[in-house]
């Protein structure tokens, strides 16, 4: 930040106040507190007075940016924390960018989360507050300050306007990320969520029960379970060109040697996983594997249809079980 190590000449700094200054405010990407200020013997006025000069900016109330210009994302997080005092964490969807669960949202608020009693409230757009009882239990040891990868995910499933989506958040986000499933249940135990506890815990359910993303555990529930269709196995091994793939789910259990391949994708991402997913489909035929293939469309908006489908196949290959209806088939 050369703006601010230019002003930083311009006060009586000894020398390793300069560089303890210079050190502050580059790990803070350009941000500074009135507090910081006064921590260095400087006049609760020299804040206004640069901004009145045009060489600072002020992001949040007593937190100034030492650079004219847009801030960047980095300078956002530093200055939330900072507004936010000395317990400030960061949470929800900012966490969730942080471990690397998210894409960044340039435009979205900073989330940060206070111990309860704290009085910082939000500075929409910038930053949005956040209390917790249980602010003991949710904080790990991280640079920035975050909420734990599991807390992080109880937390974006609560702030969920519905229980599905809680589900739908829970699933993916633990399925993807390979959240071990006991640290969730452990932190279910120690701060329960006030909001969709019973969708959180259900999708850890289905978690262990090997659906890694919300299209799996949709077809899990929707398709299989509502139709009384036997359990699969998820993510059974093959070795396709001496590669171990993973498909989906496999009814060998039950007697038939059917796949079912779930392709959330809109499109393939590279003739790459084309061409891996035409072999892996050619190493099915020759083994005389039957295959069936739906995207997310088939299975959120026609349940029922892909469930006959799969049970024509099921009943082709030998399987007698009970099956039954769900209660969207008379529909």
């Amino acid at each position: 930040m050369q703006e601010n190590h230019k002003w930083s000449r311009h006060v009586s700094f000894g020398p390793e106040d300069h560089e303890r200054w210079n050190e502050l405010v580059d790990s803070q990407h350009g941000i500074v507190s009135g507090g910081q200020l006064q921590d260095f013997g400087l006049s609760r006025h020299v804040g206004p007075a640069q901004l009145e000069a045009r060489r600072w900016q002020r992001v949040l109330p007593n937190v100034f940016a030492t650079f004219t210009g847009p801030p960047p994302r980095s300078s956002l997080i530093s200055a939330a924390l900072l507004y936010g005092g000395p317990w400030a964490v960061l949470s929800h969807r900012t966490a969730a960018e942080e471990w690397g669960m998210l894409p960044v949202a340039d435009d979205s608020p900073v989330h940060i989360t206070v111990p309860y009693a704290r009085s910082a409230v939000s500075q929409l757009p910038l930053v949005h507050v956040h209390r917790s009882r249980a602010f003991s239990h949710i904080v790990a040891p991280a640079e920035p300050p975050r909420t734990s990868r599991e807390d992080t995910i109880i937390d974006l499933a609560a702030a969920e306007p519905t229980p599905e989506r809680a589900r739908d958040v829970v699933v993916q986000l633990v399925g993807a990320n390979r959240v071990p499933l006991w640290r969730v249940h452990s932190q279910l135990e120690l701060r329960p969520p006030y909001r969709h506890r019973s969708a959180v815990r259900a999708a850890l359910d289905l978690v262990a029960g090997g659906a890694l993303s919300v299209l799996e555990a949709e077809y899990q529930l929707e398709v299989e379970q509502a139709h009384g269709l036997p359990a699969a196995s998820r993510q059974t091994p093959f070795s396709v060109d001496g590669v171990v793939l993973w498909e989906d789910v496999t009814y060998d259990a039950a007697g038939v040697p059917l796949t079912v391949r779930l392709d959330g994708r809109q499109f393939h991402a590279s003739s790459r996983v084309a061409f891996r997913d035409r072999r892996r489909d050619n190493a099915a035929e020759l083994a005389g594997r039957a295959r069936l293939v739906y995207g997310w469309h088939e299975v959120r908006e026609d349940p029922c249809a892909v469930a006959a489908e799969v049970l024509a196949v099921l009943r082709r290959g030998g399987w007698r079980g009970p099956s039954h209806g769900c209660h969207r088939c008379g529909r």
